[in-house]
């Protein structure tokens, strides 16, 4: 499972030394991967403590950002915890799911997706 974290890396500081920039990606990291792909999606959401993203798959690599909380992320056979500051790359049609660690709080994050190339319309109130 890809899991990335500012945690993990050293700031490189840009614009002529104004702001340290932290690298998730590296610059065309992924423009092979994602080559002839479109933005599908950008959204926020919350998963509240008890609840749970069904498993789902779509045509998209699909990318979470923690915002707040934490949760069991489950991507193809591999489950590990996730929390603030992470970002998971989700390869396009990998079922995954997303459960916060207790009942009582939730996870919140940012996503955004990449539509593979071809790809038709993606229904996610019935996925």
């Amino acid at each position: 499972m890809d899991v990335r974290n500012i945690r993990d890396k050293a700031p490189i500081v840009e614009h002529n030394g104004t702001v340290p920039v932290w690298w998730m990606i590296e610059s065309a990291e992924m423009k092979d991967l994602t080559a002839g792909g479109f933005l599908e999606l950008v959204n926020e959401f919350e998963v509240a403590g008890g609840g749970a993203v069904d498993p789902h798959s779509h045509p998209t690599h699909e990318f979470y950002y923690v915002l707040s909380g934490r949760g069991l992320m489950k991507v193809g056979e591999e489950e590990r915890e996730i929390g603030q500051g992470d970002l998971v790359h989700i390869p396009p049609d990998v079922v995954h799911t997303l459960r916060p660690v207790t009942d009582h709080a939730s996870i919140h994050c940012f996503c955004f997706a990449i539509g593979v190339p071809g790809a038709g319309p993606i229904d996610y109130t019935h996925h």
